[in-house]
């Protein structure tokens, strides 16, 4: 399908996710136009089911790799399919498709010298727009505009004939009502709240009625094998689905418990219920963006750090909050959904 704006999207799972925000605001702003991403392959299947992408054009390019002429190769055989072009990763790579496809307006924040390669680039106040989804947001509003005029939560669909056809090849269908415990998270060790922690939690949703499912990709395995070899009445599914049974699974949820992780902000976007843990970083930059969100993190003086391994050695905004604790929270959420 030809589209006449297209959107060069993120690299991560989560941010991937908070795009949908500007998706939402163009497409409503301008119906008529055909919405496209520059998507790497491994998350095509989640930026397919954003509300408003028309279509998708694979990102070839890994993470990181310049490759100068095999983007200005690429760029060229999309001459003449765009009017116009938004940038949200910062780095100055990422926007030489759009300038070697010659897409007449290129819009992004300034980052590393890109007034050469942006016609349209903006300063950007990270104070004044903490959240990384406003920032998105205002890409969508006309230049000189210092905050969004709005910007939606974002969501995801998920047909429930998709969801019953996953439930049934994993053999989940028809049992309790679950639990999502996703275990993972990219950045590091120290957004990772312990796999004993989890089984703890894991054990008191079993004894109160529920299954407990634990999700996360596949470098995530060894940490579910933790949780499950301390907990065995978990499905412990960790590194064994698909990006879309992933989705599939965290729609048909009763709540989501989850590290500051892309699959926290898929099941947000989802509208399921989410319990965000949070340690080394900060949840004014990506919360769980849905009314049925609860943060917790413990309130400590070395917190947030952003760093990905505890410098101090201690582990103390990740080992301190409790499975009781998180219990305590999630219990509300599920007799809401009751």
């Amino acid at each position: 399908m030809a589209a006449d704006l297209l959107i060069v999207g993120p690299s991560w799972l989560g941010d991937a996710v908070m795009m949908g925000s500007l998706v939402m605001r163009l497409k409503a702003a301008r119906p008529e136009r055909a919405i496209a991403v520059l998507t790497p392959a491994h998350l095509e299947p989640l930026v397919r089911r954003l509300p408003g992408v028309d279509d998708v054009v694979i990102n070839p390019f890994a993470h990181g790799a310049l490759k100068l002429a095999e983007r200005a190769r690429f760029g060229r055989a999309l001459r003449g399919r765009f009017a116009e072009a938004i940038v949200l990763p910062h780095s100055w790579k990422s926007a030489l498709v759009p300038f070697f496809a010659g897409i007449p307006r290129r819009t992004g924040f300034v980052g590393e010298a890109r007034r050469l390669i942006l016609n349209d680039a903006r300063p950007l106040d990270e104070a004044a727009l903490p959240r990384m989804v406003d920032r998105f947001s205002l890409l969508a509003d006309p230049p000189g505009t210092k905050t969004p005029h709005e910007t939606p939560m974002p969501r995801l669909t998920a047909e429930p004939a998709s969801v019953g056809a996953t439930l049934a090849r994993l053999g989940l269908a028809g049992g309790l009502p679950a639990v999502a415990l996703c275990v993972g998270a990219e950045y590091g060790q120290a957004k990772r709240w312990p796999p004993s922690h989890y089984a703890g939690l894991a054990r008191r949703l079993v004894g109160a009625g529920y299954a407990a499912w634990v999700l996360g990709g596949p470098g995530d395995s060894s940490v579910g094998d933790q949780v499950a070899a301390l907990a065995p009445e978990v499905a412990n599914l960790a590194g064994r689905t698909t990006l879309p049974e992933a989705i599939d699974l965290l729609a048909g949820e009763k709540a989501v418990v989850s590290n500051d992780s892309g699959l926290m902000h898929v099941a947000a976007a989802l509208g399921r219920p989410v319990i965000g843990l949070y340690g080394a970083t900060s949840p004014s930059f990506a919360p769980p963006l849905s009314p049925d969100a609860v943060v917790l993190r413990e309130d400590l003086p070395c917190s947030p750090c952003g760093k990905r391994i505890c410098p101090l050695g201690h582990f103390k905004c990740m080992n301190d909050l409790t499975p009781e604790r998180v219990f305590a929270a999630l219990t509300p959420l599920l007799a809401a959904g009751a």
